[in-house]
């Protein structure tokens, strides 16, 4: 099976149903896409497939059918990544981190589709995003930061 990870071309023998998070870390060795809960609820897991935010944990590699698949280790590459990127350190959003790919992959995708996000969009866009250290004010404000840049 034939894979566009960050604009690499990647070649890999897999069952076709194993999950994309598996093939990222594992077989690849991205490590930076985290499994958090297994189950897509979390949001660790999160990386865009020809730019949109999924959820790499319950997606099986198969489906991914030749798309573009970006990764936090990639992200930065991309204008909205580099934005977000940018802003997470400008206002120090992490704290423990385990969340933060996911975070910012969310972030970057919604900032790639929506350039002013609101405060609706973002909490559309973040929801099912789980930070267990409750940065939630300093991802929206890092989000916010992101945008005026």
């Amino acid at each position: 099976m034939d894979l566009k990870i960050n604009g690499a071309d990647h070649q890999v023998d897999v069952p076709d149903d194993m999950p994309l998070l598996w093939v990222v870390r594992d077989v690849i060795g991205l490590t930076g896409t985290k499994f958090g809960c297994g189950i897509a609820q979390c949001g660790a897991c999160t990386v865009h497939l020809d730019g949109v935010a999924v959820r790499s944990c319950q997606l099986p590699v198969g489906a991914v059918g030749g798309r573009a698949i970006t990764t936090i280790e990639g992200v930065g590459q991309t204008p909205a990544g580099a934005k977000i990127q940018k802003a997470w350190l400008d206002l120090e959003v992490i704290q423990c981190g385990y969340c933060q790919p996911g975070q910012v992959m969310s972030a970057a995708a919604l900032l790639a589709a929506n350039p002013q996000p609101d405060d609706e969009a973002i909490d559309a866009a973040m929801a099912g995003n789980l930070c267990r250290c409750g940065t939630y004010v300093r991802i929206r404000e890092g989000i916010k930061h992101a945008a005026r840049a």
